[in-house]
Parts: C-alpha cells; sequence; structure tokens
C-alpha cells in the first residue's frame, strides 16, 4: 500500500500488476486506497491485472447461479468467494484482463449510470482495435459480440470513490464459465478474444495497453503507468 502513495499527487497511476493476483488480496488493496482516496492522500489510480482462478459472488450473487459443488471447485483449482462488488456471479482467471479503477468520480461518469457507459465504452474500444465488433445490450451491463459477452461489468460506488470494475477475456481457459450462470443471465453464452479471432487473438499485454490508452481517453484521465513491486 505504502508503495502507491509514493510520488506527486497531481499524477493519476495505472498499476500493474506482473503475475496473477490472488482477489482477497486485491480487494483488501483497493479497500485501503479507496479510503485514502476519500480522504485526498492519493490521486485516483487504476490497476491493470489478471486474477488467479476464483468464481466470485457480488452482493447480488445467487447461490443457484453456481452450478458446481465445493468439489468440483476444488477439483479445478478455483475458490469461491463473496465479493463486496455489484452485479452477480462471475469468472476469473489468467488471461482474462482485469480494471479496478479507485477514483473520485467528476464531470466524466459523475453517477452510477455515467461510470457504467464509460466502462462499457473502455471494453467496446479496445475490442475494436484488435477488430472485434462489440456493443451495449439494453437492459443489461458489460460489452457483447455476435460470440457472446466478452466483458463483464460489476463495480462499487460508495461516497462518490469507485472501487472493482470491469473484465474482458483474451485468452483464459473458459472452463470456469461452465461451472456457474454468468453474471446470472440464463442461456447467454461467454466468450473471449480467443473464441473469436482464433490464433489470431492478441496477447494479454497488448491487450492491457490498450486498455490503458482507452480508459484515459474515455475518463479524461492521464494515467502514469507503474509496475507493482511487490
Amino acid at each position: 500500500m505504502d508503495e502507491l502513495k509514493q510520488g506527486s499527487f497531481a499524477r493519476n497511476k495505472a498499476i500493474f500488476f506482473r503475475e496473477p493476483q490472488p482477489y482477497v488480496a486485491i480487494e483488501q488493496m483497493q479497500l485501503e486506497l479507496a479510503t485514502a482516496r476519500f480522504q485526498d492522500w492519493v490521486p485516483d489510480t487504476v490497476f491493470f491485472l489478471e486474477h488467479e482462478p476464483v468464481i466470485t459472488l457480488g452482493r447480488r450473487g445467487r447461490t443457484q447461479h453456481l452450478l458446481a459443488s465445493a468439489e468440483q471447485l476444488q477439483k479445478y483449482g478455483i475458490l469461491l468467494y463473496q465479493a463486496k462488488r455489484g452485479g452477480d456471479v462471475t469468472y476469473h482467471a489468467p488471461g482474462q484482463c482485469i480494471v479496478y479503477p479507485i477514483l473520485r468520480l467528476g464531470q466524466l461518469g459523475a453517477d452510477a449510470h455515467g461510470y457504467l457507459h464509460n466502462l462499457e465504452e473502455v471494453a467496446i474500444r479496445t475490442c475494436a482495435d484488435f477488430d472485434i465488433r462489440a456493443w451495449r445490450v439494453e437492459g443489461k451491463n458489460g460489452a457483447w459480440t455476435e460470440s457472446g459477452k466478452i466483458s463483464a461489468i460489476g463495480f462499487n460506488l460508495k461516497r462518490g470513490i469507485t472501487m472493482n470494475g470491469m473484465s474482458l477475456n483474451v485468452s483464459l481457459d473458459m472452463t470456469g464459465f461452465q461451472l456457474i450462470v454468468p453474471c446470472g443471465l440464463v442461456g447467454d453464452p461467454v466468450c473471449s478474444m480467443a473464441t473469436v479471432l482464433g490464433d489470431s487473438a492478441p496477447d494479454v499485454p497488448a491487450v492491457m495497453d490498450r486498455l490503458h490508452k482507452n480508459f484515459e481517453e474515455v475518463f479524461g484521465r492521464q494515467l502514469v503507468r507503474e509496475m507493482h513491486v511487490s
């Protein structure tokens, strides 16, 4: 946490994590950073990372949308966790890009609806950068393609400070999605960039770079890139 407070306050930060991270540890980092951001001790900060395999239940998450037993999850090496974000059930694993903004919302995206719209726009633009056409679906959050949902969004907004955010499927093992009803949407397929593009799909670092740039443009914030060192 201390290293995230270093540097000029005026320099909003994009923190990139080298290795897949455990969900619980990252959630705790977000909680600490969100408190510091509310106190204006730190600038806006956005995490860019992959997670170790985990199925998370949001505040609206229902156990009936979990299709696997504890034994099955253990077999696949997937943890189960009750998260503090909004939304329903979802799956994270290496090969999926995660973006967690800890922002004080301003004019661009000043409420939950505007913030959701902006996160969707980041996902849609990033897909377009790799020749994937993605769009919004009325009444459902995230970004969608002809092959299914490619980006999921679930966030927490408290006292004007954001936590959690969005995922974009790049090249992850899709098995975990077969163990849940993703986002509680029965019958809606989930896809990845690899599903759509096959062998021409980009790697995770390339997608992270475009997410970073598109986030800056959509949210009107310059984010100085740093690597998390611990």
